[in-house]
């Protein structure tokens, strides 16, 4: 599992238009933003993820690096990104299932077509949302069952706006006997 203040697991994938990207080298100013999507055979996430190009400009303007990563793989990785016409978010794919679990995504098994006609992939990772630090560390987790009831992307600014006003730490970070 997870903790607030412990470091995430590695994050190694190659990107449509930005070369390689490792988030031990992101080097943001307050956050790298990790947003796992299920792939193209999910409209809600082609919903999410337009969502998220929309706040791009505001995430930078606060120092926070964003990318969109799922397991597809580069062709279908492609599509979505054209699909959404977010020009400047950095689209990972081939993330792979046993990586997907060490940042404790669920993983689904395909079920065919979906809504929209494309076929779901074999195994996929669900959702999961993720505030790293500059140091690698967890600030903030959210992790879905489904591609419903995802966090807010305007909350989430807020949220930044007030974890770097009142240097908030992460919370949820206690192990110990309960």
């Amino acid at each position: 599992m997870l903790m607030p203040r412990q470091p995430v697991p590695a994050l190694r994938v190659q990107t449509i238009a930005h070369g390689d990207f490792d988030l031990s080298t992101d080097a943001p100013r307050a956050f790298s933003l990790v947003v796992f999507y299920r792939g193209l055979h999910c409209p809600i996430c082609a919903k999410y993820l337009i969502e998220l190009g929309t706040f791009a400009d505001e995430f930078a303007a606060r120092g926070v690096h964003v990318i969109a990563v799922s397991s597809d793989a580069e062709e279908r990785a492609r599509q979505m990104a054209d699909k959404i016409k977010a020009d400047d978010l950095r689209f990972g794919y081939g993330l792979s299932l046993a990586s997907a679990r060490e940042w404790g995504l669920f993983v689904s098994e395909g079920r065919g077509r979906t809504s929209i006609g494309i076929e779901e992939p074999a195994r996929f990772a669900e959702p999961g949302v993720f505030l790293v630090r500059p140091d690698g560390t967890l600030y903030y987790g959210s992790w879905q069952t489904m591609p419903f009831a995802r966090p807010h992307f305007d909350e989430l600014l807020a949220a930044i706006d007030f974890a770097v006003a009142k240097d908030y730490p992460a919370r949820g970070e206690y192990a110990g006997a309960v």
